[in-house]
């Protein structure tokens, strides 16, 4: 049986995987104003993705006959010293995100929740996917420098990178 601890922390996680994707569809929104397209069709991805993060917490929650809880999402910020610094801030985010799982794993394990802890077990996988996904890109974006075509040498790697498919959402 899960613990009112354990959904109150499924709900936290709900929240914080919104607040990611909009965060990231921000992100995406100041790319595309400083025509960085292919930056900002990964970041549009990258929110969809989150999005789906966020429900498969939900639908899981009631699955488990819980409420799953609509989240708050604070406005995130719109403006960006660089396109290094944004992909930093993605860096960050997805060790805070990573960090937040770890917790909620753990949580669920003190709890003897089986069920819990096996379904965080994707999302422990998928946060070491993204963490090393985006330190790439910071590792290319070193590599590619800041010299005077540096923007459109990162904007094409990055576009490379952009899944073509949609999001596999959990419904």
């Amino acid at each position: 049986m899960i613990s009112d601890k354990v959904i109150s922390a499924l709900n936290k996680q709900i929240e914080r995987e919104a607040q990611a994707s909009f965060l990231y569809l921000s992100m995406a929104g100041w790319c595309e104003r400083m025509s960085l397209s292919g930056c900002a069709q990964f970041l549009f991805a990258q929110s969809a993705e989150e999005h789906s993060h966020m429900l498969r917490i939900f639908h899981y929650v009631l699955d488990m006959d819980k409420v799953a809880i609509s989240p708050k999402v604070e406005q995130p910020e719109a403006e960006f010293e660089s396109v290094f610094v944004l992909f930093e801030q993605i860096f960050k985010h997805e060790q805070y995100i990573s960090k937040s799982i770890n917790e909620l794993m753990n949580l669920a394990i003190e709890e003897g929740d089986h069920a819990t802890t096996n379904f965080l077990q994707w999302y422990v996988q998928e946060q070491r996917e993204e963490e090393s996904l985006m330190r790439s890109i910071l590792d290319k974006i070193k590599l590619i420098g800041d010299g005077p075509s540096h923007l459109y040498h990162i904007d094409n790697e990055v576009a490379k990178m952009t899944a073509t498919d949609e999001p596999n959402l959990p419904f």
